[in-house]
């Protein structure tokens, strides 16, 4: 008979311990890059309120984990189960645009407002699209390499529509977060090489056109909601044109990095966080980091979270199943993404989005998406090692074929 085995036995610990230390050293950053604000606002709080809220969603986010993990893959991929998620984060979407339960912040109506929770439907987005397109290709992978029109096209139309809903709020910089991840999914689902490359390289050109245009018009030509965006791109060619205006927080950025240095100014002893960069806390969290932790740690961190990203990716490449090779790869994408356009934001490579790092930043729904992505990647691990497990047990004398598959 055989024996059952426990799933923990499975679990990944190389991806599960960077989740840990990069959780808990956002939730230190959080308290050392809000403690000030909030003390010093018009109603005073104590300051210590955002750090508990990021530490309560962390504590949330490992309930989450430990459910997904228990879960089978096989429930995962079932089809009602994700179009339910689908169906919910499209009326939260329309929700947050078009009633009075959406919050505006800085110009983007992206935050839903429901009792005393406050959450952004954009975040959870992200894991939705590529836990649907994971689905959909893995479903078609017979038929997406030479029909890739009828096999794909609707499903990206219905992302397509999910993406427009974003842009709209206007959020441009989780809007083109979702754009590459669909990307990465689509080169990776086994359409042709030639059409990949024909695609990406139109893709790179386009965006480059797209960022001088933008550039270059006028700001009189911009709609009212999207006038922010003529600012970012300004700040980016020169932030010091205006550094009390559109410049603002890139130049406060950049003395953040430039007094960080190697070792930093120490834990807590911030300048920037004291009302020169308003986003301490989220969008330029990683600027407090090497002011106060100095670039040496700051690196050490970015390699964590690299790690972390480059193990989720070769748990997809080497997966033996393409919805957990597409789920893995979508996943590390999705990381890879929001970790180039969040440093190369406040480093001045490319222009300003309001994303935020990953598990660094302050952010109870992106640290809840993240949760649900690290859920997902470990559940699939685990999958694979039972796998591999049994063929081990069936081949006993060590001839194991190797079923992995490179997507």
């Amino acid at each position: 008979m055989k024996k059952k085995v426990k799933k923990t036995i499975f679990l990944d610990y190389s991806i599960l311990i960077p989740y840990l230390v990069l959780s808990v050293v956002g939730i230190i950053m959080s308290y050392s890059a809000s403690s000030y604000r909030l003390m010093n606002q018009e109603i005073p709080a104590p300051p210590w309120q955002d750090s508990v809220k990021q530490t309560a969603f962390f504590l949330a986010g490992l309930v989450v984990i430990t459910i997904i993990y228990k879960i089978k893959t096989e429930v995962l991929q079932n089809k009602h189960f994700i179009m339910f998620g689908i169906s919910s984060i499209t009326i939260m979407l329309l929700l947050t645009r078009f009633t009075p339960l959406g919050q505006e912040i800085n110009g983007a109506r992206g935050w839903l407002k429901l009792g005393p929770l406050t959450i952004q439907p954009t975040e959870f987005l992200k894991i939705v699209v590529v836990w649907y397109l994971a689905y959909i290709f893995s479903k078609r992978e017979d038929t997406i390499a030479y029909d890739f029109k009828g096999s794909a096209m609707k499903p990206l139309a219905l992302v397509g529509v999910l993406i427009g809903l974003v842009l709209i709020q206007p959020d441009t910089g989780g809007a083109a977060i979702l754009v590459l991840i669909t990307a990465i999914l689509v080169f990776a689902s086994g359409i042709s090489y030639i059409y990949s490359l024909a695609v990406g390289v139109i893709g790179v050109v386009g965006s480059l056109f797209v960022v001088q245009l933008l550039s270059w018009i006028p700001k009189s030509w911009y709609p009212t909601s999207f006038v922010h965006v003529y600012g970012r791109f300004q700040s980016f060619k020169d932030p010091f044109v205006d550094a009390y205006g559109d410049g603002h927080q890139m130049v406060n950025s950049y003395y953040a990095i430039y007094r960080g240095g190697w070792f930093g100014q120490g834990l807590g002893n911030s300048v920037q966080k004291k009302g020169f960069l308003p986003e301490a806390h989220s969008d330029f969290m990683f600027s407090i980091i090497i002011e106060e932790l100095g670039l040496i740690v700051a690196i050490i961190l970015l390699l964590l979270l690299l790690f972390l990203t480059l193990r989720i990716i070769l748990v997809g490449v080497k997966a033996t199943t393409s919805f957990n090779s597409l789920m893995c790869i979508g996943i590390g994408g999705m990381l890879l993404i929001q970790t180039f356009v969040n440093v190369g934001g406040i480093t001045g490579i490319i222009p300003l989005t309001g994303v935020t790092f990953p598990f660094l930043s302050q952010g109870g729904s992106s640290l809840l998406t993240l949760s649900i992505a690290i859920g997902f990647a470990l559940n699939i691990r685990a999958d694979e090692r039972r796998k591999l497990e049994f063929r081990k047990e069936q081949h006993p004398n060590g001839n194991v074929v190797n079923f992995s598959r490179t997507v």
